[in-house]
């Protein structure tokens, strides 16, 4: 009688990479790597001597030339004798800027106009319906244009601030509503830790962070004292603690004070100027995308359960406390992974800033300066290494806030 025994071990042939079906695919993989590389290294190599033979080649020396414009709207100090590439950093933190912002906002617009979508108010839920469709059906760049026109032409201008015969005057005397931009009082400190302006607002900055984590260790203390003894622990001083007591005492010790804008002249000096341009953008991308995450919203509520609400209602829970508690958070696991598209997309949109004179990157690197030395292939290299960082930032971000959210399996 025979009996079956295992193979006997011959050891690795080359002959297995491909009869194999333990190294087969590996070997696939490992050909298709070496053929996608040696592709791209061809179609480079072709390049750069066709660019040689056309006599242009890739050189970023213009980057320290002086750039010979000014920038309006600017977040760091630049002159016209800066060079180009203090130009395009000034152009980075404005796309960021209004990125930044218009995230926020659009967020705020989408929850709300999702949730109320969901409304039992028929009227409240057909206006909500009314402006997703008109909103996210018409593109944004006519948005911008439409949101900039009606600013120019409806604010008034700074003379209408002067004299006793004044048609407009600021409001609370700190705030300015013009046809230019908005002036708002700017923060300052008179004796701050150190001389730079920016390293103080680190300071600043370092410490809200710094509460921001001791907050976290309370509400990890508090849960799990729930836990031992089924009672949480009430934390609401010990935050406002946290927050407000470094804070005020930081702004003590560095004498906060507020620069008042005032009218000099033929305009407004002082304080902060939020431009028309920032302004009509950042409200237009910030509506345009609130319509689409308003879609997510509900598609993520619409995605819970029913009996979710109806088991909250049974423990006595509030319509508000549900749609907080018990909702939204299960929600967020459907909602998060589209809106990281909607923040990438208000990202890149941002480019349409040059319709109405924003200066972000594309207006100063793939703009002004493009044109002032004729090296656009660098300067196009230099705007898709940039929206690629940040778009792989943002996701990266994101990923893994969304990964915080998910479901945990025990």
């Amino acid at each position: 009688m025979s009996t079956l025994t295992d193979p006997p071990n011959t050891g690795f042939r080359l002959s297995m990479l491909i009869n194999d079906t333990r190294y087969r695919s590996l070997t696939f993989q490992v050909i298709a790597a070496i053929v996608l590389a040696l592709s791209i290294w061809y179609l480079g190599n072709n390049l750069i001597q066709n660019l040689r033979a056309a006599g242009l080649n890739i050189s970023y020396s213009f980057l320290g030339d002086s750039a010979g414009y000014d920038i309006n709207q600017r977040l760091i100090e630049y002159d016209s004798q800066s060079s180009h590439l203090s130009a395009a950093i000034v152009g980075i933190l404005n796309t960021l800027l209004v990125a930044f912002l218009a995230c926020i906002t659009a967020t705020i617009f989408g929850v709300i106009a999702g949730v109320l979508r969901l409304s039992n108010n028929w009227l409240v839920s057909k206006l909500m319906a009314v402006y997703v469709e008109i909103f996210r059906n018409i593109p944004v760049l006519i948005w911008i244009i439409i949101i900039f026109t009606i600013m120019t032409a409806v604010m008034p201008g700074p003379r209408a601030f002067r004299g006793d015969n004044a048609t407009s005057s600021m409001l609370f005397d700190m705030f300015a509503f013009t046809n230019r931009g908005v002036y708002i009082p700017m923060p300052w400190f008179e004796h701050g830790l150190f001389a730079s302006p920016s390293m103080n607002w680190l300071v600043v900055i370092a410490g809200l962070v710094a509460s921001w984590f001791v907050t976290r260790k309370i509400g990890a203390w508090a849960t799990q004292k729930q836990e031992e003894t089924g009672i949480r622990p009430k934390t609401l001083m010990m935050v406002l603690g946290v927050w407000l007591v470094p804070f005020l005492l930081l702004m003590l010790v560095m004498g906060l004070s507020w620069d008042i804008p005032a009218l000099k002249g033929f305009n407004f000096k002082g304080g902060i100027k939020i431009g028309g341009p920032l302004i009509a953008l950042w409200f237009a991308l910030s509506i345009y995308t609130g319509a689409f995450i308003a879609e997510n919203v509900r598609a993520g509520i619409q995605a819970i359960s029913k009996g979710q609400s109806e088991a909250a209602g049974a423990l006595g829970l509030r319509q508000g406390r549900i749609m907080n508690l018990v909702i939204l958070p299960q929600a967020l696991r459907v909602i998060i992974p589209p809106l990281i598209s909607n923040f990438l997309n208000i990202t890149k949109n941002s480019s349409l800033a040059i319709a109405v004179g924003y200066a972000d990157i594309t207006a100063t690197l793939g703009g002004i300066t493009l044109n002032q030395t004729g090296r656009a292939i660098e300067c196009v290299l230099l705007l898709m290494l940039f929206y690629l960082t940040a778009s792989l930032l943002i996701s990266m971000v994101m990923n893994v806030y969304n990964a915080s959210v998910k479901l945990k399996e025990r």
